[in-house]
């Protein structure tokens, strides 16, 4: 992407360059559009169940930069000798989640391929003042997760047959449940005036895993003048999925872990307390995953209580410190 010519349209708010969840470009003074795109080839069994988490997945990023969806278009690959009415549970799962979310599915594009994959290109609306970026974090913040870990190595587990039916459940209900509770609460935070700008950085957890993604809060932009930062992660405060440690001590590690623990490792420093199930998990891809927030300490405590009022277990998993040697610390 560094190869790419510089983009000079000044309605380009968030574009590529900053590796945040969706781009923004501003309309006129009151509303941007945010625009995401995703895509993956199934993993569960159940094609209306495929659908949905392919959906919530797709409309996440919306949610993790402080937008509202509001339209659609679907992405199919399918086998050209593939059975159509698995593809038609499909497409009824992700609409029936788009509903959900109040996001009109508009159209899409479909392609004959020999492995099937599913997903969306989302559009949103969001005032121009109000974008959750992915950076921004600054030393003092508090760090909030509103999700459990571990679909990677539950998915992993299903695919070779040795994952419990609590932990796909659990996994499932996880995968298929929107952001968009966990950002309303956040939203209600910001609307009260003492808390206004307490939210200094946003996103979600998907495929780099909750230390990928913190990664990436905890670099900043210095071109843009928001300098990086270190984390303490403390490993004991997050929920973890029915099942996952489970998983991840039998050995069932996705690719996609290893890659990101490969990726990560040199930024991440770990107690020796902590156990190389918990260190895998921290790493582990996660579909459809929670929203990491940083926000000003003395908001926490109010900011969790909101995401209780609005249905969602939030947790507190951290903290944002000056920057250290290592990126991210975890305890």
């Amino acid at each position: 992407m560094r190869r790419l010519p510089r983009q000079t349209d000044p309605n380009v708010l968030v574009g590529f360059e900053t590796s945040d969840d969706a781009g923004v470009y501003l309309l006129d003074e009151k509303t941007a559009l945010v625009q995401t795109v995703d895509f993956f080839t199934p993993i569960v069994d159940d094609p209306r169940t495929f659908g949905e988490i392919a959906a919530a997945n797709s409309v996440s990023d919306i949610y993790a930069m402080g937008g509202r969806p509001i339209s659609a278009l679907s992405l199919v690959g399918f086998p050209e000798k593939g059975d159509p009415e698995i593809l038609g549970e499909i497409l009824e799962g992700g609409l029936a989640k788009m509903m959900e979310a109040n996001c009109s599915v508009i159209g899409g594009h479909s392609v004959r391929n020999e492995d099937v994959l599913f997903g969306y290109s989302v559009t949103g609306v969001i005032h121009p003042k109000r974008v959750w970026k992915n950076v921004g974090a600054r030393a003092g913040d508090a760090l909030l997760f509103s999700k459990p870990l571990g679909t990677g190595v539950i998915s992993t587990a299903l695919k070779k047959e040795r994952a419990g039916a609590d932990a796909v459940q659990a996994a499932i209900l996880s995968m298929t449940t929107l952001n968009r509770a966990a950002a309303d609460a956040m939203h209600e935070i910001e609307t009260q005036e003492k808390w206004s700008e307490a939210i200094h950085a946003v996103t979600d957890v998907t495929g780099f895993g909750l230390l990928g993604h913190a990664r990436e809060m905890a670099l900043g932009n210095p071109a843009k003048g928001i300098a990086p930062v270190s984390m303490e992660i403390d490993h004991a405060a997050f929920a973890y999925l029915a099942g996952a440690l489970q998983a991840a001590k039998g050995g069932h590690i996705p690719g996609g872990l290893i890659n990101n623990r490969e990726f990560v490792g040199e930024c991440a420093e770990f107690a020796a307390r902590v156990a190389q199930e918990f260190r895998d998990l921290l790493f582990d891809p996660q579909t459809s995953g929670g929203l990491l927030v940083a926000i000003t300490a003395d908001a926490a405590a109010e900011a969790l209580r909101a995401m209780e009022r609005y249905g969602v277990a939030g947790r507190q998993v951290g903290k944002v410190v000056s920057k250290r040697a290592s990126l991210l610390y975890v305890k």
